[in-house]
């Protein structure tokens, strides 16, 4: 078997590896792995291979990538298609678990709308093209001779990590550019910086499973935040035996966490931090706990706010302030969380600030929280995306300081709100490349259009950002053949780019299955075999078989570094006297799956609306506006309007309007486009001073009632007896008599 030669640098550049001596052997691997030695492919079926047997399914190993969680997945496949989709059972992670983002994932694989072949901007639109000449474009346009400044480049992305994310920054170094602006909508950064600057660790383990009672500011852990299928197994362990833990949950608007609590808090966006502090004046003063672990400027800030002015900032009862505070005194250990409703502010970092600051003042640190160390592999790590990012690309775009920009793994078009003015900024910058399955708004803009492989075609290794007891290397592999052979691997399109700047390190690798073979094998004790020659091809099977590999975690400890700072908490505005929260939900995500039918008309989780958008309003609200379920309003910021029919529940703050995110699209194929609004849209400016986190629930709004009359297709309307008062009560002795108890 040859060798190829390259600079040892290289290597460790573009194989994520450190610390590692060995050379690539080239590799005649097939591009698919079956679970029979020495078949080598997989073709759809018109001379089945001896062992397919019709009718019966065969299960593989890969990774989801419906949202930033990465679960592991197992595909049925059956005849050469991919069938149904499962969690691993194997995966440390999500413990063969798997939401219904992640089972709808089969519809985005075999959308109708997908894209199928290259696409070339000529005379102002968008015409079809052959690959030799969108990559010549490319070439052209990025190339060697292209003489394009690296400053003046940019990759867009969503959350990335693995050995895509090795070769995209040996992209980004070929240029001489280190712009990589990283976009997620969802997001736990703030979180993230505060977990960094108090405690060592970005991404400690929270172990639900452990405490006794959890108090959540707006963390929606069951549902969008972080990595929900871990914590749902988490939680289960949480509620179960005699002494089942406790969940209270504090934010303007139910998520699904919230509809599953204990006790359920109305909170006035952004006065979280105020209710943590509060929370810790009760436990201080009244409760009379110890509070030597905090420093002298915390407690000072603390002292600021007692009972009446919590009260006061945040609309709490005082009498419930103080029950939640002794709750936690007495269920201890405890877990105090803050997620994107207490984070998404102008004050976000203060507000995550405080709620952590209450967990040290419980002895949650080293109990609850517990040190996750870093990945054993940091080149391979999760590079997490926030919206900070997307500011900064508007801005860079706008300055007119980018000359080309690729695309993968982002929508901004959709999600950008229209204070950054991303649309025009965005037609200024001269070469724009989408690599996409789908034209979305952002792809429609492109200058090329590179139609990609599904992630159930598609090669690939990823990091969570969010690791559990055991660190893993998540593996996906294809689970049948390409539906369409006009759509490329993104891997293989990194190898093409990296070598037309590059080449040495990548000569020899046949396509990215054998650049993956190759740098897997080279992680110290994986692949190599005593001798150091070869490949292992037992233990790579193995591993595609398992769909993971685990990783050895650094035991660093947390620290201790424990600060708390004061937050600015904006009086009402009377011309824009309610607060709009744009709420994200675990079936259309950010709006990513809006072009999935089982999505659309899977029912909202409070609501049950299908097919729409609406904005949640209080009864109270309703009655001033002097409207019914169904009825349009108008939802008006200082950046814009939409109108939408109104839901009317309880589960809302009274000052709060409640928009979902998802719909609105204007592109996106035939089940999203022109269907609902977008939120995201007419979001005032605003960000997070610490880490220019987009204030996303700091914008406040007028509402109007527009006089028509709607309705809202919902699947079920259990709340409403027509008026009829069917067993509106019923006591205890009279269930026991129907049931025939004596």
């Amino acid at each position: 078997m040859s060798k190829i030669e390259f600079d040892r640098r290289d290597f460790l550049k573009v194989m994520g590896v450190s610390g590692v001596a060995a050379t690539v052997a080239g590799c005649d691997m097939p591009s698919y792995i079956t679970s029979e030695e020495g078949v080598e492919e997989v073709i759809p079926y018109l001379s089945p291979e001896e062992f397919v047997i019709p009718g019966v399914g065969v299960h593989y190993a890969s990774t989801c990538l419906q949202c930033p969680a990465t679960c592991g997945i197992r595909g049925r496949v059956r005849e050469g298609r991919v069938l149904k989709l499962e969690g691993n059972p194997k995966s440390a992670l999500n413990t063969g678990k798997l939401c219904q983002m992640g089972q709808a994932g089969l519809q985005a694989h075999y959308n109708p709308d997908r894209l199928t072949k290259p696409l070339v901007r000529k005379d102002g639109a968008l015409a079809e093209a052959t690959w030799e000449d969108a990559l010549a474009l490319i070439e052209e346009k990025t190339g060697p001779s292209s003489g394009i400044s690296g400053t003046r480049f940019a990759w867009l992305t969503g959350t990335t990590s693995g050995h895509q994310s090795v070769l995209l920054k040996a992209h980004l170094e070929s240029l001489g550019s280190s712009n990589h602006f990283v976009h997620e909508v969802i997001n736990s950064k703030v979180w993230q910086a505060v977990c960094q600057d108090m405690l060592g660790q970005s991404m400690p383990r929270l172990r639900i499973d452990k405490a006794k009672m959890v108090l959540s500011f707006g963390a929606d852990f069951l549902g969008t935040w972080m990595s929900p299928i871990h914590f749902s197994a988490d939680y289960a362990k949480f509620r179960s035996g005699e002494d089942r833990g406790m969940l209270v949950q504090a934010e303007p608007s139910m998520s699904l966490t919230g509809a599953n609590a204990d006790l359920w808090v109305a909170l006035r966006p952004g006065t979280e931090g105020v209710m943590a502090l509060g929370l810790a004046n009760v436990l201080i003063n009244k409760e009379r706990m110890d509070a030597s672990a905090l420093p002298a400027d915390a407690l000072q800030l603390i002292n600021q706010y007692g009972v009446s002015r919590t009260t006061r900032i945040t609309g709490i009862a005082g009498d419930r302030l103080i029950r939640i505070a002794r709750h936690l005194k007495e269920r201890s250990p405890s877990l105090v969380l803050a997620g994107q409703s207490a984070a998404a502010h102008a004050d976000g970092f203060q507000s995550v600030q405080a709620a952590m600051l209450l967990n040290v003042l419980l002895g949650n640190i080293d109990q609850t929280i517990e040190a996750n160390g870093g990945f054993a592999l940091p080149q391979l790590a999760s590079v997490s995306g926030g919206t900070s990012d997307l500011a900064r690309f508007a801005d860079a775009a706008g300055a007119g300081k980018l000359d080309a920009v690729f695309f993968d793994g982002s929508n901004p078009l959709f999600a950008a709100p229209s204070h950054l003015g991303l649309n025009e900024k965005f037609d200024a910058i001269p070469f724009k490349v989408a690599f996409s399955q789908f034209m979305d708004e952002t792809t429609a803009h492109a200058d090329v259009v590179l139609p990609m492989a599904s992630h159930l075609e598609d090669w690939g290794t990823h990091v969570a950002a969010y690791q559990g007891a055991d660190h893993e290397i998540a593996f996906q592999q294809p689970l049948m053949e390409s539906i369409h052979p006009g759509t490329r691997s993104f891997g293989d399109m990194l190898l093409a780019l990296n070598s037309m700047r590059n080449p040495g390190p990548f000569d020899g690798l046949e396509d990215y299955y054998a650049y993956l073979q190759s740098a897997v094998g080279s992680i110290p004790g994986v692949l190599r075999g005593e001798d150091d020659e070869g490949i292992n091809t037992s233990a790579w099977n193995r591993i595609l078989q398992d769909g993971r590999l685990q990783m050895p975690i650094d035991t660093r400890a947390l620290a201790s570094n424990i600060s708390a700072n004061d937050m600015d908490v904006k009086e009402a505005d009377p011309a824009f006297p309610y607060y709009l929260v744009p709420t994200p939900r675990s079936t259309l995500y950010d709006g990513r799956h809006a072009n999935i039918p089982w999505l659309q008309e899977s029912p909202d989780q409070i609501s049950k609306v299908v097919w729409n958008s609406w904005a949640e309003i209080h009864p109270v609200t309703a009655a001033k506006l002097g409207v019914e379920e169904g009825d349009v309003i108008t939802v008006t910021t200082t950046d814009g309007s939409l109108e939408v029919p109104v839901y009317i529940h309880k589960g809302i703050h009274i000052d709060v309007v409640a928009v979902p995110m998802g719909q609105g699209h204007k592109e996106y194929g035939r089940y999203a486009k022109g269907r609902g609004v977008n939120p995201l849209k007419i979001l005032s400016p605003g960000s997070d001073a610490k880490t220019g986190e987009l204030a996303l629930f700091g914008s406040r709004a007028a509402l109007a009632a527009t006089g028509r009359a709607g309705r809202l297709v919902k699947m079920g309307n259990t709340e409403t007896q027509h008026g009829r008062k069917i067993v509106a009560t019923i006591t205890a002795e009279q269930q026991r008599r129907n049931e025939g108890d004596s």
